[in-house]
């Protein structure tokens, strides 16, 4: 089996509700985890990376993926809204 090490960007939000952490990856759609501390949230949602892409990977074994950059301007106020 082919291995490859791939980043991601994981935003950390503290929930006052369950007063813990979320962590979502932001490149894949959908996929999130949460924990009590931030370095719980990090060790689950890294679980829920393996199992995300074990499933796009059983899914789409005819599929290719490309990546495209997009220049576009983007107003600093919409970012904020």
């Amino acid at each position: 089996m082919n291995t490859k090490k791939l980043d991601y960007l994981i935003k950390l939000t503290y929930d006052k509700n369950y007063k813990g952490y979320v962590a979502d990856v932001v490149n894949l759609y959908g996929c999130m985890s949460q924990g009590r501390t931030k370095k719980e949230a990090l060790g689950n949602v890294g679980k829920a990376i393996k199992a995300y892409m074990k499933v796009v990977a059983k899914r789409e074994k005819n599929t290719e993926f490309a990546k495209k950059s997009v220049n576009t301007s983007v107003s600093l106020s919409s970012l904020n809204a």
